[in-house]
């Protein structure tokens, strides 16, 4: 099933909210030494914000007018943000646990990446309206949570116990790789000293040098919760989750063509 299938005008979306992203967890990078830094993306992340959200909506948008998408495929991407959404209430701030990770990666698997990219980006933007955390940040999540959406879509066939096996794998290397994208967010613009602090112009190879220690003594321990919390409630769950949602695909037929007789 891809309840969200990649066509021309939803890949373009796709596209234009991947560079958004890159662009915006990456131009603190491209700066000249000397360059006045945002020291908390206060200026920017508005504008990222305003960016991100149509784009979101014209995913959704061009299947919908392509009929790629109906309003029952809507209402899948709704429940599951939701919840999602909720999950988010269980951890937040505690350990880095992030158990609605489990919904975006099982959803993005059994849906596509289109609607994985969508799927993570609105949960993290529900849960943060649950939770309070609407801050600079959230764009920033939203981005990064679509990624882990997406790319979860573009795993490889398999089945039975070797796609759960695969997906508890990719929930623990994607539960670190997000914390390591959204340092980004900050890392660049706060001083904690000459080694793990970022320079401004300096060669690419030292700043990278210099981030890995930044994460590996402060941002490692509090990624390993998501990554082990995400794993586990794969691998303990995620074959009868996998067969629930893929059952309610089949039972509301998704991609059935109308016939009338």
């Amino acid at each position: 099933m891809r309840l969200v299938p990649v066509r021309f005008r939803s890949a373009f979306a796709l596209t234009l909210a991947f560079v958004v992203g890159i662009v915006a967890f990456g131009w603190p990078f491209l700066t000249k030494p000397g360059s006045a830094l945002d020291t908390s993306h206060s200026g920017d992340a508005p504008m990222i914000f305003v960016l991100i959200l149509p784009l979101l909506a014209a995913v959704v948008l061009a299947e919908l007018t392509a009929g790629g998408v109906d309003a029952k495929a809507v209402a899948m991407l709704g429940m599951l943000s939701a919840v999602g959404g909720a999950l988010r209430t269980l951890g937040p701030g505690t350990a880095g646990l992030e158990p609605s990770f489990a919904v975006i990666i099982l959803g993005g698997r059994v849906f596509g990446r289109g609607f994985g990219f969508v799927l993570g980006a609105v949960t993290l933007f529900t849960g943060a309206l649950i939770t309070g955390g609407v801050g600079p940040w959230l764009p920033f999540q939203m981005i990064a949570a679509g990624w882990v959406g997406f790319f979860a879509g573009c795993l490889p066939p398999a089945h039975g116990r070797a796609e759960v096996l695969g997906l508890t794998g990719y929930s623990v290397v994607v539960g670190l790789a997000y914390g390591m994208v959204m340092n980004l967010w900050f890392w660049p613009f706060a001083s904690y000293g000459p080694e793990v602090s970022f320079v401004a112009g300096d060669a690419f190879g030292a700043n990278v040098s210099r981030y890995l220690v930044f994460y590996v003594t402060t941002s490692l321990p509090w990624d390993l919760g998501r990554a082990v919390l995400s794993g586990l409630v794969v691998l303990l769950a995620g074959s009868t989750l996998l067969r629930a949602l893929r059952r309610a695909s089949r039972r509301a037929a998704f991609d059935a063509t109308a016939a009338f007789e």
